[in-house]
C-alpha cells in the first residue's frame, strides 16, 4: 500500500526533466483563489472612485460578464488541451504562431510586474505599520522574494501545500470581516450610489461623469476577477490536470463570495466610503475590525495583508515562470529557460527569472509599475475568447472532457461580450494607462521578429506545419499578421486622442501634474500630442509591412 501511495505522488519526468505531481482537486482550487483574488484588497480604490452602490453593482456583475466567462473557458480549453503553456498553447493552435507568441508574451509579462506590485505592497504595509526606515523596508521585500523563489524551486506540490494554508488563513479572515460588518450594520450599503455622494443616486448625473464613475472602477474591477487562466500554464506538472478546470469551476462561486459580502459587510456598518484606499492613513477592511472589535484587529489585518499579498506572489512565480519555460520549449525564447532542477523537475532558470525582474521592478513605486499591466493582461484575454470560439470549431465534441454549456451561440455570446468589455477598457483606463499599455503591446510583435531571428521557432520541430518564408527568416504569414496588427494601433491612437481628451480635459491637466510631476506623463497634452504621433508612425509601418507582405510573402498563405 505505502509503494502505491509513493508512486502516485510523483510521477514520470516529461521533456527537459519537467516532474509531474498528484495534486488534489481541493489544493487546486486553494491555488487558482490565491492567484485570482487572495482577499479583497484592491477594492478600497473602487469604492470613492465609483461610489459605495456602484461598486456593489460592479462587484456582482463583472462575475458573470467578466469572470465567470473567462472561468468556463478556461475550463473549457484546459480540459480539451491541458498542457504546460496553457493558454499560449491554446491561442497559438487556434491563431498560430504569431498571435500564440504575443498571448504568452503579454500575459507573462504582465504577470512578472503583478507579481512585483504583490512585493511592493508587503513592503508598505508592513513599513507602515512598524515604521521602518527606507532600507529595512527593502530589506524585507528582498526576503519576501527569496522565501518564496525558494518555495517555487521546491516543486509545485511545495507551492500547493503553502497556497492552502495561507489561502485558508485570508478566507477566514475576510469571513470574520463580513461577520463583524453584518452584526454592526446601520445603514444601507448602496448609499450613496456613485462617488457624487448623492443620496438620490443617477438622477440628474451629466453622461461624462457615468462614464468617469464606471470607468474609475471598472479596471480594477476585471482586475480583481482575472487569473483564472493562469494555473494552466502548470498543467504540465499536474498527474491529472483535469482537476484544473474542475478547480476553476468551484472556485468562481468562492471568490464572488469573497469579495461581496465583506464590502458589502464594511460599507453598511463602518461606512466612511470616501475615506477609502490602499494609501496609508486611508480606510480599509482592517478597519471595521478595528473599530467594532478592538484595535488588535487592525493589527491582524495588517498580517492577513502581508499573508494575501504573499500567496499570490507565491502562485504567480509558478504561474509566470512558466509562461518563459512554454515560449522557449517552442524555440521562442532563450534556451536557458527550459532547464529544470534534476532533483524535483523545477525550471528552475525561470522561476529565478522571475526574482531577478521582480527585485528591479521593487524600486520603483506602485503606480508606476501598474501602469502597463492592464493592456497587457486584458488583450492576452481577448486572444483567448476568440481561440475558444475556433477551438469548438476544430476540435471534435469527444475529445472535450468539460464543454460549457448552451452550444456555439452560447459560448459565442459569453466570448464577445467581455471582448467588448475589454477593448472599452482600453480608453477608459486614462492616458497614462493608454501610453504604457500601447508600449507594453507594441513590445510583442517586436521581440517575436528579434527572438526569432536569434533562437529559432516552432519550424524546428515541425517545418511542414510551421513552415519558414526564407525571404523573411519569418514563418509565412507573418508580415501581413503585423501589418494588420499596426494598422490596428493606429486606429486605436485615432480614436484615443479625441475621446481622452474629452474624457479628462476637465480634470486631466492638474491631475496629472499632482500625479506626476514635471516630467513627460504629467504634461496631458504632451502625452495626447505622443499618442497622435504614435498612431501616424504606427500608420506608416502598417502601410510599409503591407507592401512588403505584397512583395516578399507566398500569394497563398498556409492554411493552420
Amino acid at each position: 500500500m505505502s509503494e502505491l501511495k509513493k508512486s502516485s505522488t510523483m510521477v514520470d519526468v516529461g521533456e527537459h526533466g519537467l516532474k509531474k505531481h498528484d495534486i488534489k482537486t481541493s489544493t487546486v482550487v486553494f491555488m487558482i483563489f490565491c492567484l485570482v483574488a487572495a482577499g479583497c484588497y484592491g477594492i478600497e480604490e473602487m469604492i470613492p472612485a465609483s461610489g459605495p452602490g456602484l461598486t456593489l453593482v460592479m462587484l456582482m456583475v463583472l462575475p458573470f460578464v467578466w469572470g465567470l466567462p473567462f472561468g468556463l473557458v478556461a475550463a473549457e480549453l484546459g480540459s480539451v488541451r491541458p498542457q504546460e503553456g496553457g493558454y499560449y498553447k491554446w491561442v497559438q493552435e487556434a491563431l498560430g504562431e504569431f498571435w500564440g507568441f504575443q498571448a504568452g508574451w503579454w500575459r507573462t509579462v504582465s504577470i512578472y510586474i503583478d507579481n512585483s506590485l504583490y512585493v511592493i505592497l508587503v513592503g508598505g504595509y508592513i513599513a507602515g505599520q512598524w515604521n521602518l526606515s527606507h532600507t529595512a523596508e527593502m530589506i524585507v521585500k528582498i526576503v519576501v522574494i527569496a522565501i518564496f523563489i525558494w518555495v517555487n524551486i521546491r516543486g509545485i506540490k511545495d507551492v500547493g501545500i503553502v497556497s492552502t494554508v495561507l489561502a485558508i488563513f485570508v478566507i477566514v479572515a475576510f469571513a470574520m470581516i463580513a461577520v463583524c460588518g453584518f452584526t454592526n450594520m446601520d445603514h444601507n450599503p448602496f448609499m450613496p450610489f456613485t462617488a457624487d455622494g448623492e443620496i438620490t443616486g443617477a438622477k440628474g448625473i451629466p453622461f461624462a461623469d457615468w462614464v468617469a464613475y464606471i470607468g474609475g472602477g471598472l479596471a480594477m474591477g476585471m482586475w480583481m476577477y482575472s487569473g483564472y487562466e493562469s494555473m494552466s500554464t502548470i498543467a504540465g506538472e499536474v498527474a491529472n490536470p483535469q482537476v484544473i478546470p474542475k478547480a476553476t469551476i468551484i472556485t468562481v462561486p468562492l471568490i464572488m463570495a469573497t469579495y461581496i459580502l465583506p464590502t458589502a459587510a464594511a460599507l453598511g456598518s463602518l461606512g466612511l466610503w470616501e475615506q477609502w484606499g490602499t494609501e496609508p492613513g486611508t480606510v480599509g477592511y482592517a478597519d471595521v475590525a478595528a473599530h467594532f472589535w478592538g484595535p488588535a484587529f487592525g493589527v491582524f489585518f495588517v498580517i492577513v495583508a502581508v499573508v494575501a499579498n504573499c500567496s499570490i506572489f507565491n502562485t504567480y512565480i509558478a504561474s509566470g515562470s512558466r509562461g518563459f519555460f512554454a515560449l522557449a520549449d517552442d524555440y521562442l525564447a532563450p534556451p536557458i529557460m527550459v532547464k529544470c532542477d534534476k532533483k524535483h523537475g523545477v525550471p528552475w532558470v525561470a522561476v529565478l527569472s522571475v526574482g531577478i525582474v521582480n527585485l528591479i521592478l521593487i524600486n520603483f513605486g506602485f503606480a508606476q509599475v501598474v501602469i502597463v499591466d492592464v493592456f497587457m493582461l486584458v488583450a492576452s484575454y481577448i486572444m483567448v475568447y476568440l481561440s475558444a470560439m475556433i477551438l469548438r470549431k476544430r476540435i471534435p465534441k469527444e475529445e472535450y472532457v468539460f464543454r460549457i454549456p448552451g452550444g456555439y451561440g452560447f459560448l459565442c455570446l459569453i466570448c464577445i461580450v467581455p471582448i467588448f468589455i475589454a477593448i472599452a477598457l482600453f480608453f477608459l483606463n486614462g492616458t497614462d494607462y493608454f501610453i504604457g499599455g500601447m508600449i507594453g503591446i507594441v513590445s510583442g510583435p517586436v521581440l517575436y521578429v528579434i527572438w526569432k531571428w536569434m533562437y529559432g521557432d516552432l519550424a524546428k520541430k515541425d517545418p511542414q506545419r510551421f513552415p519558414i518564408n526564407p525571404k523573411t527568416r519569418l514563418a509565412v504569414g507573418d508580415l501581413r499578421k503585423m501589418c494588420g496588427m499596426f494598422l490596428g494601433f493606429a486606429v486605436m491612437g485615432g480614436l484615443a486622442g479625441p475621446w481622452l481628451r474629452w474624457y479628462e480635459g476637465e480634470w486631466g491637466p492638474e491631475y496629472y501634474q499632482e500625479t506626476y510631476g514635471n516630467g513627460f506623463l504629467g504634461n496631458f497634452d504632451a502625452m495626447l500630442s505622443a499618442i497622435g504621433i504614435a498612431s501616424i508612425v504606427f500608420a506608416v509601418i502598417g502601410v510599409v509591412l503591407g507592401l512588403l507582405s505584397i512583395k516578399l510573402e507566398p500569394k497563398k498563405d498556409r492554411l493552420d
